[in-house]
């Protein structure tokens, strides 16, 4: 599929212009309809739009690492970079001028999926070699890249506006008004379902394989809404389909690494692809190796996986998840190292040819016990806990038959696995959500516990709010569409 990225991502380009403006930020296909309509007439059209979706999503990598684990425990902001907007996202020092609050490279991949949604059913008309197994098929992908961008932006801003069709003129008035994200999901959850059953799964290529929409990447997906809405037993659903899918299993204890490297592995059900060779960088290696001085080990990352504090974690820990550069100095290895040794980096083309990981086998299995432990199905959530411990060569875990105890102990085993993967603010803003906030005072206590002491107090007031779990609506978009509404959390 690298290859197929390239081409067709060169064929878009030479029919797509110009780069995104705030102005234009939902536009992407040029307005003149001459160019449309020589543009719209193969499934090779269709196919290099659908590439140009994937492509821009994948090269939101370095933000997807942000927006998941910046403000969570596991990772540290390097006070190298304390004028940054990733450091003020890290010290929760957030105003609308942040350029993180830019929701454009979202609606960016949003509008590709809506370009392809809208024009391919009249390319079937016209191309007879489009077939409608074909037709299906990019259809379920755009739905599924379109769900995806949307899940991410109901996470991060709550509240966003919901663009179904695609915008073709910058030069009519287009000041689309923000949607409740439950409504939001509601949509997208009707869409994949509706959309599934023609997802392809015979790709021939490992790439493809992993890195394009299939029947079990948008389980996944279904399965991690559910799980944010709070839907237990269709969470539970969904994960079942994956894990009775025999072509995922959980990668061998003494392979666990080459889920990094080189990645697409047996376990992985989707990654967005990189490849230097075809000029497909990512962002990650450039984040997180030893001269980067941007993202590292947070204090509670290092106590979970370095030998210095006797950590248990043989497979998973120091030399895996993180490498110490130096006495008391830790970097984050899963993007930057070839072998799990602490000590080889990538170098050459494998620098920056790391995959991003979206979702993998061991995801859903947590999904699922997590899931059932809501349900006070306590022996068959501590049974897959275990599978997952069990792998990682670590001691089973004895827990109490209470909610609240299996929801620490699988916040924590999801810290241990994922760690670094996007996850770790989004499962802390679930648990703090969760009946009714019943438990905000815990995600508060981890979250100050990664800062320094003159700040808890001030951090502690900020998160207190949940209004303030989510980033502000950037300052440019509400001067230009004054149908938005600004996070009244930010309202100064």
């Amino acid at each position: 599929m690298k290859k197929i990225f390239k081409i067709r991502f060169i064929l878009l380009f030479l029919v797509l212009f110009g780069q995104f403006s705030c102005s234009k930020y939902l536009e992407i296909l040029p307005s003149n309809g001459l160019v449309r309509d020589e543009f719209w007439k193969t499934k090779e059209d269709v196919e290099a739009v659908l590439m140009g979706a994937y492509q821009s999503f994948a090269a939101m990598d370095g933000d997807l690492f942000t927006y998941g684990e910046v403000r969570g425990d596991m990772v540290k902001c390097h006070d190298y970079y304390n004028w940054s907007d990733q450091f003020k996202l890290y010290s929760s020092t957030i105003y609308p001028e942040n350029g993180l609050c830019k929701w454009d490279k979202f609606y960016k991949v949003i509008n590709y999926c809506n370009e392809v949604i809208q024009n391919a059913p009249e390319v079937r008309k016209i191309d007879n070699t489009f077939t409608d197994f074909k037709l299906k098929g990019y259809l379920a992908e755009a739905h599924y890249l379109r769900s995806l961008s949307y899940f991410y932006l109901v996470r991060i801003f709550k509240d966003v506006p919901l663009v179904l069709t695609p915008t073709e003129n910058d030069g009519v008035e287009f000041y689309p008004v923000q949607t409740k994200g439950e409504d939001v999901l509601k949509a997208m959850v009707k869409y994949l379902d509706e959309y599934r059953p023609f997802a392809t799964d015979g790709y021939k290529t490992p790439e493809e394989i992993k890195g394009r929409a299939t029947k079990a990447a948008i389980d996944a997906l279904l399965a991690d809404i559910s799980l944010w809405n709070f839907d237990y037993e269709a969470c539970i659903g969904y994960a079942d389909r994956i894990i009775a899918d025999t072509k995922f299993t959980l990668m061998p204890t003494s392979r666990w690494f080459e889920l990094f490297y080189p990645g697409n592995s047996l376990e992985g059900i989707f990654e967005f692809q990189f490849d230097t060779k075809l000029g497909q960088n990512n962002s990650t290696y450039g984040m997180t190796n030893r001269n980067a001085y941007q993202y590292i080990p947070s204090q509670k990352a290092v106590e979970l996986f370095s030998r210095e504090y006797a950590s248990e974690e043989r497979y998973r820990g120091e030399d895996n998840s993180i490498a110490m550069v130096s006495v008391d100095n830790y970097v984050i290895w899963k993007y930057a190292g070839m072998v799990p040794d602490g000590k080889r980096q990538r170098g050459g083309i494998d620098q920056s040819s790391c995959n991003w990981i979206v979702y993998r086998l061991a995801d859903i299995y947590l999904m699922k016990a997590e899931a059932l432990s809501q349900l006070s199905r306590f022996n068959e959530a501590l049974t897959i806990l275990n599978v997952i411990r069990d792998r990682a060569l670590v001691a089973p875990l004895a827990i109490s038959n209470s909610v609240n105890a299996y929801e620490d102990a699988i916040m924590d085993e999801r810290a241990l696995e994922l760690a670094f993967e996007g996850k770790r603010w989004f499962d802390l803003l679930r648990m703090g959500r969760r009946n009714n906030y019943a438990r905000k005072s815990k995600l508060v206590e981890l979250i100050i516990k990664n800062v320094p002491s003159t700040s808890k107090r001030i951090l502690a007031a900020k998160l207190t709010n949940p209004e303030g779990w989510y980033l502000p609506v950037h300052k440019d978009e509400i001067e230009r569409n004054k149908n938005l509404v600004q996070n009244p959390y930010y309202n100064f």
